[in-house]
């Protein structure tokens, strides 16, 4: 039988890997907080201009007063 697995990877580049994934954490923070600035600004440009429906008592009673008629023309 074979002994134990001896690894081949020398101890100096097991040191070496926490750079690469400082930098890989640094991009992918970039990312997200690029992307929530996207979206920030598209709900901004999209959503924030609209205006405020008006609630107040007498614009309610206005909408929900029924149509008035049209003075009926007189049939020959």
């Amino acid at each position: 039988m074979p002994g134990p697995a001896i690894s081949s990877v020398p101890p100096a580049s097991l040191r070496a890997t926490p750079r690469p994934l400082r930098r890989l954490t640094l991009e992918l923070f970039g990312i997200v907080a690029l992307k929530v600035a996207a979206l920030t600004l598209i709900w901004w440009v999209v959503f924030a201009p609209q205006p405020k429906a008006d609630v107040s008592p007498a614009a309610v009673a206005q909408r929900l007063a029924p149509a008035a008629h049209a003075p009926t023309e007189a049939r020959p």
